[in-house]
């Protein structure tokens, strides 16, 4: 399997020295918005408020993280200089506010943000978040289907690895809530089928960001005699990518995610990219004591991180050994003249 130069480069960032992907996300915006405003009240100064306390989260959480998931629009110009150079950087590329219509919701870029100015800035990866529903109108999944195909093709263009992070979403609901939460009315299925359709060369992903196909609380322990019908469907979704796959924590608790986490890792997942489960329960409770955010997060937050690295490295699946590379990984156009055939943008 031949990765280019760029992308090889970027899922070495991202991933720890054995392959493995220990990510944070301190992206989101709608939820963490409307707790500092439930807080400062509708005066509040989002910027600042919002900014300083990513800050807090990407400097307590960035040397336990192989790579740190940041937005434009808060995470990043406020705590640049905080942002461990020597980790990964993902940055986001969705906007957050979709067009809800009758037949699903419909995902957007950032107005003026592009693939080619995540690179530019020097981030390693671009995440997209898309909302999706295997039977949505057919008029909303083309427009789904043609932003990924459209990152994809520029991460090409820009050679930066793509990570997509597919959403199931309950049809005919309101579509900007502050804070997802994972659709408690999903069906395993539909996380399989979501696998398959992305999981084609046109879309060009080369990171899977996925949600557990059982409902988060209903994960059992995966020692538990009642944890093999769970441990199936983890197992059908590992069947179903041959590329890279983490885990995303969509608001789950630290146990249910960590549950999560391990049925992922017996499946052939490489990882995880979580932020929520890691540090919300700290947020939520000292938001704005910035003292006892960072204390918070040192106290929970990374003994928590340390368990979940604990069941990567015990059975986590390295990126480099996944089924896309079992026969071997080959540096695209490595020949005598590779910087004549190394494609410029």
């Amino acid at each position: 399997m031949q990765i280019s130069a760029g992308k090889l480069w970027s899922m070495r960032r991202l991933a720890d020295e054995r392959g493995l992907f220990k990510m944070t996300a301190v992206d989101q915006r709608p939820g963490v918005e409307a707790l500092v405003r439930s807080r400062r009240g509708a005066a509040a100064a989002l910027f600042e408020d919002v900014g300083q306390a990513k800050r807090v989260l990407i400097e307590t959480l960035s040397p336990w993280s192989t790579a740190m998931l940041l937005d434009p629009g808060y995470a990043y110009p406020f705590a640049a200089l905080q942002t461990d150079p020597r980790r990964g950087l993902l940055m986001t590329y969705e906007q957050w506010d979709c067009e809800e219509t009758p037949g699903g919701r419909k995902t957007f870029g950032y107005p003026d943000w592009s693939v080619e100015k995540i690179k530019r800035m020097g981030a390693d990866g671009v995440k997209l978040m898309l909302w999706w529903r295997p039977d949505a109108s057919e008029d909303v999944k083309a427009h789904q289907r043609e932003l990924v195909k459209q990152v994809g093709r520029d991460c090409r263009r820009h050679d930066i690895a793509f990570l997509l992070e597919p959403l199931l979403y309950p049809l005919g609901s309101e579509g900007n809530s502050a804070l997802y939460q994972e659709d408690a009315t999903k069906r395993p299925e539909m996380v399989i089928d979501t696998a398959l359709e992305f999981r084609d060369e046109c879309y060009g992903v080369d990171i899977f960001k996925m949600e557990s196909p059982i409902a988060a609380n209903a994960v059992p322990h995966p020692d538990a005699p009642e944890s093999a019908d769970c441990q199936q469907w983890f197992d059908k979704l590992g069947q179903a990518l041959d590329r890279p796959w983490v885990m995303l924590s969509a608001g789950a608790a630290m146990e249910p995610f960590r549950r999560i986490v391990a049925h992922a890792c017996r499946a052939g997942a490489s990882g995880y990219l979580a932020g929520r489960a890691i540090w919300w329960p700290t947020f939520e409770s000292t938001f704005p004591d910035w003292d006892a955010m960072r204390a918070g997060v040192v106290r929970d937050g990374i003994p928590y991180a340390q368990t979940l690295h604990a069941l990567l490295e015990e059975s986590g699946t390295p990126w480099t050994a996944c089924r896309a590379f079992s026969q071997g990984i080959e540096l695209a156009d490595a020949e005598a003249d590779f910087y004549k055939r190394y494609p410029a943008s």
